[in-house]
């Protein structure tokens, strides 16, 4: 199998060749719009947390089309790795929608926005450790680059944030 170079979790210059070096450019995405919904306030918190549930929605769905399928199936204990993830991913559902039901501005709204994080950073972690690492090993070059390019999410590129790293 060929080998590919996987971007950094959030270096938007990097091309997405693979599903894995999208996926892990989204991680980077995602605590980039993080961190611009708790530094900012009022509307301009509203459009980044706005954002943020749409990347978090575009992932996922990415990930249960296209990523979970193939991961149950191309090697041994993959299932189990899927099955974890979804738990996770379900604990993370459950915290966004408390947060939805609130206005960005109430007090009871960054807590929630802080507990949602490190759900979701622990997840990426996961993700990153025992589900794309044995994706990568188990295909090749080619395949990775199809599952990047399938048509079954709704767009797999979110409108990109400015980086809040240099």
């Amino acid at each position: 199998m060929s080998e590919l170079h996987t971007p950094q979790a959030g270096d938007d210059h990097a091309p997405d060749l693979d599903v894995v070096g999208l996926l892990m450019r989204q991680h980077g995405d995602i605590r980039n719009l993080f961190d611009e919904v708790e530094q900012s306030k009022g509307d301009e918190r509203r459009d980044a947390f706005h954002r943020l549930v749409r990347l978090l929605a575009v992932h996922e769905t990415a990930e249960e089309e296209v990523v979970h399928p193939f991961a149950r199936r191309a090697f041994e204990g993959g299932e189990q790795v899927v099955e974890d993830r979804l738990a996770e991913e379900r604990a993370a559902k459950e915290t966004l929608s408390a947060l939805d039901d609130l206005d960005t501005d109430d007090p009871e709204f960054l807590p929630k926005l802080r507990a949602l994080r490190t759900d979701v950073q622990e997840h990426a972690r996961a993700e990153e450790r025992y589900e794309f690492t044995h994706i990568r090993r188990s295909t090749d070059v080619t395949n990775l680059a199809t599952m990047a390019s399938a048509p079954s999410p709704p767009s797999w590129t979110a409108p990109r944030t400015p980086s809040a790293r240099p």
